[in-house]
């Protein structure tokens, strides 16, 4: 793919790149020559003239080039991709993923906008950034010389893809996908719904979390708050928990994890369908506690302005939960969302540990699991934080 156009940054903007960014903002860019075609691979370059980079330029986006490379020996062609994807995925083999994992996460990958998960033999991928939409086909074409997949399926269904003028899709892109997939996630059996769960099927981000969970829970009694699947609650009782609560606000969750019982022989299992915040309050009244409670809710802040009212949400259920945790017990709590920081998190629990007139020490500070591993020059992409936290 030969650079069709020059990107010429403002002068200083350079600097950035230099650091390590690999989005090239609108606000950044002094002028371009040549070709201007978006979704086509670009040079970018200093005001000075300083060659930076090669990437996927997009008029139409506020990221207005997502840079590829920033070695000027490379080529950007099939031989570069293969090699990315190879390389991502051979990482995650070194570090223990089988059947079930992240296989490229976007721009920790080198591969900005897009996303590919394993399930078995079945790919599911997501596309963000109208460079990969344009070589999709040649995409495709690589994962099976690749993989030899028995389906490739499409969750580009976000709605991320109208900031790059793309429509949503869903849809089987080679061979046969079947509607659910019954694997292991981590330590226990779960049936994943790739074509209308979550995500592309469902989170796999906490799994390397939710197995931290083992010296935890043996003989414990574990209430895991905003089940979805039943990942948390799950591992708990896989590990030897004497009784685990699974609660979820939705109907399909509780279904789900009821099957995944089943599916696990785990019968010290209980999917209750409530809200979590009332149901915290309703426990403190009843003088109902727990060994460990697990509280993994969705993004409260999807957005900037929303950071402050997220806090509170966030700072409430972690108040009550530590009002319902025995003495010496645990509290796992969590948040996914890239604008509650690490510094904001960590105050948050504190806060509330104050004004539940707790002591609390951090165990452990986790992030999400290595196949999802965030990199050091974008601070937003330790999207998820996993604190361990001991009770008195």
């Amino acid at each position: 793919m030969t650079p069709t156009c020059i990107v010429t940054l403002n002068k200083g903007a350079e600097k950035a790149v230099q650091l390590g960014e690999k989005r090239i903002m609108s606000n950044m860019i002094h002028a371009l020559e040549g070709s201007i075609r978006s979704g086509a691979v670009v040079d970018v370059k200093s005001y000075q003239g300083q060659w930076l980079g090669s990437g996927f330029l997009n008029t139409s986006s506020k990221i207005f080039v997502r840079l590829l490379t920033t070695d000027p020996s490379v080529i950007i062609d099939d031989v570069f991709f293969t090699r990315l994807i190879e390389n991502a995925n051979a990482s995650r083999i070194r570090l223990g993923f089988k059947d079930t994992y992240r296989m490229v996460f976007g721009e920790a990958d080198g591969l900005p906008g897009l996303t590919i998960d394993k399930y078995q033999d079945i790919l599911v991928l997501q596309i963000v950034t109208l460079g990969f939409e344009q070589i999709k086909d040649r995409l495709i074409a690589l994962l099976v010389k690749l993989f030899a997949p028995k389906g490739i399926y499409e969750r580009s269904d976000l709605n991320a893809r109208a900031l790059e003028g793309l429509d949503q899709i869903s849809r089987t892109l080679y061979g046969t996908v079947p509607d659910h997939i019954t694997t292991m996630i981590g330590d226990v059996m779960m049936t994943v719904d790739v074509k209308n769960g979550q995500k592309t099927g469902t989170f796999l981000d906490q799994v390397r979390n939710q197995q931290a969970l083992k010296p935890y829970v043996k003989d414990k009694t574990v209430l895991d708050c905003f089940s979805h699947t039943g990942g948390f609650g799950l591992h708990a009782a896989h590990y030897g928990a004497k009784e685990v609560t699974c609660m979820d606000i939705s109907e399909t969750a509780i279904n789900k994890i009821n099957a995944h019982k089943a599916l696990n022989g785990l019968n010290d299992v209980e999917a209750l369908k409530d809200n979590v915040f009332e149901a915290l309050r309703t426990y403190k009244k009843n003088n109902r506690t727990f060994d460990v409670v697990i509280l993994d809710p969705p993004a409260f802040a999807k957005k900037k302005q929303d950071v402050d009212k997220a806090t509170r949400g966030y700072k409430d259920i972690n108040l009550h939960a530590l009002d319902i945790i025995n003495d010496g017990g645990l509290l796992v709590t969590c948040s996914c969302s890239s604008f509650m920081t690490l510094p904001l998190f960590l105050e948050m629990i504190g806060s509330a540990a104050q004004d539940a007139n707790k002591r609390t020490r951090l165990l452990e500070l986790r992030v999400q699991s290595p196949d999802h591993a965030p990199i050091l020059s974008d601070a937003s992409s330790v999207y998820l934080k996993c604190a361990f936290i001991e009770v008195n």
